[in-house]
């Protein structure tokens, strides 16, 4: 039962990435991030020469100024393209279960663990992770992140053994991050790990010629 549900999880997984490619993507390097703006084409730039590499990624920029479409872009530009898009809201997940959200656990690891979970780090399955509002992350979580983006390997709650891992990461977050690192809610050497690549979302009040483009397409839709 739990192979099924992990296929059913695994083919919706697929089934999405396929979507959001599609409205994305067009011919060759054509992604369908609008914007003519020149913030906007210097993203476009980044992303034609980043996406290739398996850099990591930070996205920074106030909520509503497409991060996540920025993150979907860099993998479906890449060589990784075809494998899972996986995405996760740090933000939105109560503190107390991003851990086994993130890295999985063994069953019998804590009370209501009847059977062995997969965590997202280990279900992208070399694609891509993108984790949306990083900052947001407990302290100590990003402790343990930071050790398997060194070593590339995780081990789940409960379990005495490592499982190599192979994933790109794209962070995003609405945060001041150097204010952060100052008040010692951001681990700085996490901060260096994420950010090998940064890409600022502007929002939408420093674009205003985009604002007919936009029309325009969700007139379309």
């Amino acid at each position: 039962t739990a192979l099924v549900e992990r296929a059913l999880e695994f083919e919706a997984i697929k089934r999405e990435n396929r979507s959001l490619k599609t409205a994305l993507i067009g011919d060759g390097d054509d992604f369908k991030i609008i914007g003519r703006d020149p913030k906007m084409r210097q993203i476009h730039a980044i992303i034609r020469t980043a996406a290739p590499s398996d850099a990591s990624v930070l996205i920074e920029g106030e909520s509503g100024t497409g991060k996540e479409l920025i993150a979907a872009a860099f993998h479906f530009q890449s060589p990784r393209a075809e494998l899972p898009f996986t995405r996760i809201n740090c933000a939105a997940i109560p503190q107390e279960l991003i851990e086994s959200e993130l890295f999985g656990y063994r069953k019998g690891a804590f009370t209501g663990a009847d059977r062995d979970k997969h965590g997202l780090i280990e279900a992208t399955a070399g694609g891509t992770l993108l984790l949306d509002e990083i900052a947001e992350m407990p302290i100590h979580l990003q402790t343990k992140l930071l050790r398997v983006l060194q070593e590339r390997k995780l081990r789940r709650l409960g379990d005495d053994q490592e499982i190599s891992v192979d994933f790109r990461l794209v962070s995003s977050t609405n945060r001041d991050t150097a204010q952060m690192i100052r008040e010692g809610t951001l681990r700085k050497d996490l901060y260096f790990r994420i950010s090998t690549i940064k890409v600022k979302a502007p929002p939408l009040r420093e674009r205003l010629d985009d604002v007919p483009l936009l029309a325009n397409r969700f007139l379309e839709h």
